[in-house]
């Protein structure tokens, strides 16, 4: 069985501080600078890292139960030094509740160890980031 794992997005740009990216299924998301009302890269790479343990835990938790709240925040400090600009202390904070019933509890037992699970093995955009992963950037032939 051969494996696809190259994921990519094109991203375009609409004007001076406002840009599209596109996947490969065809969606789109405008994103832009601190100019536009809109998510910014550092606010889409937040959201990115909160997305995807939030997807994983969703998963494994509403096995057993609906949420009646379903909250992930995405956090971090922005850092300008003189090695160049980061973001620091990046943190997932989840507020989930459950029915206070017997399908409930199961699911918000499950919460602790779905979160450590996602953090240590699932979510692939917050691992890539705690790995620090290289970025080539370069221009196409």
């Amino acid at each position: 069985m051969v494996s696809d794992t190259h994921r990519s997005v094109r991203i375009e740009r609409v004007r001076r501080g406002l840009y599209r990216a596109t996947n490969g299924e065809g969606a789109t998301l405008e994103f832009g600078d601190d100019s536009t009302a809109t998510f910014t890269p550092v606010q889409l790479m937040l959201a990115a890292m909160a997305g995807c343990t939030a997807i994983d835990v969703d998963w494994i938790t509403t096995k057993r139960s609906e949420p009646l709240q379903f909250e992930v925040e995405g956090a971090g400090e922005k850092l300008s030094d003189d090695t160049g600009h980061r973001m620091t202390d990046l943190t997932v904070t989840f507020r989930v509740t459950f029915p206070d019933d017997e399908a409930g509890q199961a699911a918000a037992a499950r919460l602790p160890d779905a979160i450590t699970r996602s953090h240590d093995r699932l979510c692939t955009v917050s691992r890539t980031i705690e790995a620090g992963t290289r970025v080539d950037s370069r221009l196409a032939d």
